[in-house]
């Protein structure tokens, strides 16, 4: 019984341990998501002040930019898939790679092939250890990340977008480079603490929209430099907006994930503090038992050799 109660305190102690990180890890993932949703909010004016020009400037301009023409035939695709550097996270990681599964094998039923690039460990974990191919990686920011970057993610997947504008059945054209023909992105959506769906979306080539100006009419805006030219410059930070605006919504996600995961594990920590205590208890009593059982066994085998004498 004594040993039996020894076992029941070390368990006690552990879960309660346990339950001290997990209350710590749940607190903390409450106050990034404050913070992260905080940045997506002071991100939007940005993105929205973008897309107004941007779908202006398409309304002004010839438009002949490689990020917003389809190709006549697209061979190669490039997958961009958002997860977390670190675990203890729930099924955040799980869904997103799901979901990216999902989508290539749509897109090899289409006959596309499949270049993976990958933010976060855990995502480059799951893809090395299964041997496949990584185009190219980042990681160490997942919870925090900066425009900085997404801009460095926006200039490779750029420059595997335009490289792919040359490449045929037989080579990769005259850059020697094989790039991709579109782009698309996996992230996790942040709808409320309860709620986060990992989902794909279409990156490249980017759809702007147009507006036909009536004849005759001036147009809404004067251009300085030429539209084309603003155009040009705009539209690859038009795309590193929307990465980054994926980036800062699966942080919020992994956040609100990694909440929902600690908080259960400290109710289900409570449980198992009550349980143990019961047991402990119910074994203590045993033992109590069990000891006045003998003490009063000793006595009366004591008075029974007296009163033989």
């Amino acid at each position: 019984m004594a040993g039996q109660v020894q076992a029941l305190r070390r368990r006690i102690r552990t879960v309660r341990s346990t339950k001290k990180i997990a209350k710590a890890q749940e607190l903390v993932a409450t106050s990034r998501i404050a913070k992260a949703q905080e940045r997506v909010a002071a991100s939007k004016p940005y993105s929205e002040a973008i897309t107004r020009v941007l779908t202006a400037l398409a309304s002004n301009a010839s438009v002949d930019n490689p990020l917003l023409l389809p190709r006549e035939r697209v061979r190669r695709a490039g997958v961009l898939l958002i997860t977390s550097d670190r675990g203890l996270a729930g099924a955040y990681n799980a869904n997103a790679i799901r979901t990216a599964e999902q989508l290539i094998s749509r897109l090899r039923a289409d006959g596309k092939d499949v270049a993976l690039y990958i933010v976060g460990r855990k995502g480059v974990g799951y893809y090395k250890f299964r041997n496949r191919p990584i185009e190219a990686s980042w990681t160490g920011f997942s919870e925090r990340p900066s425009f900085e970057d997404a801009r460095l993610i926006g200039e490779s997947l750029l420059e595997a977008f335009v490289a792919g504008a040359d490449d045929t059945d037989a080579n990769h054209g005259p850059d020697g480079i094989q790039g991709v023909d579109e782009l698309h992105i996996v992230s996790t959506q942040f709808k409320s603490l309860m709620t986060q769906s990992a989902e794909a979306r279409f990156l490249a080539p980017m759809q702007v929209e147009e507006r036909e100006r009536e004849p005759g009419l001036r147009p809404a805006y004067e251009f300085e430099p030429e539209a084309e030219e603003l155009l040009d410059a705009l539209l690859p930070k038009y795309l590193n907006t929307r990465i980054y605006a994926a980036l800062l919504d699966s942080a919020a996600s992994e956040s609100a994930s990694r909440r929902r995961a600690m908080k259960s594990a400290s109710d289900n920590a409570d449980d198992l503090l009550k349980r143990y205590t019961r047991e402990m208890n119910s074994a203590r009593q045993a033992a109590i038992t069990q000891e006045i059982s003998e003490i009063v066994g000793g006595v009366e085998a004591l008075s029974a050799a007296g009163s033989d004498v």
